[in-house]
């Protein structure tokens, strides 16, 4: 048991900080939050320091994307929704202390982007352990990309999809082959005669369909137009994930089958059509019309202590920095279904803290001091 005592705790169930203590406990929960508790346990003192939620990459790739392999890219056909991140990731990468060094305690692992349809994701701790001990949530989203990764990928043997139009296609054809698979399975009412043959892929799409997960889409500038048509369409939900550009499309990003907005990140070259604007003010415009917004870090792709920076950088545009550490805690954690464990600090929640010694959304390059998984530090600077 720890007690963190004297913090300054940005809780993320208070809209301003207050001062108080956090217990902790033996089960890896906070136990409470409140002034002078008193326990038989080490005493950690967070005096003139920032007590924030441990953060939430919603968009990372880390353990499945090596130096030497690329586990989690199953460019073998424009759609393969079977697949599943599970079992592309190394519990063991070095990505994962890297994480803990950043701050990062959960991010959302998912398929890369050289697909339509790259297969489902699911949500992960960074401490140590085996993947099945650390997953909160499987599956949390079927990843899916538009513009040029796709193109680039398939283009080259002029095959389907060259184009935004083959992608679009692709898109619907598919929620449209799920679409028909459920009704045939619901017609037959368990009726093995009568039931469609067994189809993984397919059957990965219906929690889409039911709106259990959404359709996570790698997606920039215009094509967010046509990922919110096709949502529409199938009354599904999705999040626009990288969305550079989301300025230029507010009124449509605000529609109620976008779950939320994960942008970034910025380290990623320009390129023209879909990658040439930097818009960071786009984060406090979302926010401002009531759109879950966060930041991600594509990580290994790009470093993972852009999580941060990135906050920084919606803070520098006009962002409060409360709302921007919001971000990436609660906002991600609710993108994610994950908010039931982790995202804010409150009774019943994991112990999943961060100990910076200052608010690391105002002040990018202050240190962190500790974090905390699971009620375990795992880091101490």
């Amino acid at each position: 048991m720890y007690v963190i005592k004297n913090g300054l705790v940005y809780s993320m169930t208070e809209s301003a900080p207050f001062e108080a203590d956090i217990l902790v406990g033996d089960s890896g929960k906070i136990e409470a939050v409140g002034k002078d508790i008193s326990a038989d346990c080490e005493i950690i003192d967070a005096a003139g320091c920032a007590v924030v939620p441990g953060l939430v990459d919603a968009h990372s790739h880390i353990g499945g994307v090596q130096m030497e392999t690329e586990d989690l890219n199953e460019c073998t056909k424009p759609c393969t929704p079977e697949v599943d991140s599970y079992y592309g990731i190394d519990p063991k990468s070095r990505d994962f202390e890297v994480a803990i060094r950043c701050g990062i305690t959960t991010s959302c692992l998912i398929p890369g982007s050289g697909n339509v349809i790259g297969g489902w994701g699911m949500v992960m701790k960074s401490n140590p352990g085996t993947i099945a001990e650390r997953v909160i949530r499987r599956p949390v989203c079927l990843k899916a990309a538009t513009g040029i990764n796709p193109k680039g990928m398939y283009s080259k043997n002029k095959q389907m999809p060259m184009t935004r139009m083959g992608i679009a296609f692709l898109l619907r054809d598919y929620l449209r082959q799920v679409r028909e698979y459920m009704e045939k399975k619901e017609t037959a009412a368990g009726d093995p005669e009568k039931m469609p043959k067994f189809d993984l892929g397919l059957e990965h799409g219906i929690p889409v369909l039911e709106k259990k997960i959404p359709l996570k889409v790698h997606t920039y500038m215009h094509d967010m137009v046509t990922v919110v048509e096709i949502a529409k369409e199938f009354d599904i939900e999705v999040t626009i994930d990288h969305a550079q550009g989301a300025s230029d499309f507010y009124d449509v990003l605000t529609d109620s089958h976008v779950r939320g907005v994960i942008f970034g990140p910025i380290s990623a070259g320009l390129f023209p059509g879909e990658g040439g604007k930097i818009d960071f003010e786009c984060c406090k415009g979302l926010d401002d019309r009531g759109v879950r917004v966060t930041v991600m870090t594509d990580g290994p792709v790009t470093p993972e202590n852009l999580l941060i920076y990135q906050a920084g950088e919606a803070v520098r545009k006009g962002m409060d920095p409360v709302r921007a550490l919001r971000m990436i805690t609660m906002n991600a954690a609710e993108m994610l279904y994950a908010d039931s464990r982790v995202g804010s600090l409150e009774a019943g929640k994991d112990a999943d803290i961060l100990i910076y010694e200052a608010l690391p959304t105002k002040y990018v390059a202050a240190n962190l001091k500790m974090t905390m998984i699971n009620g375990k530090v795992l880091y101490r600077a």
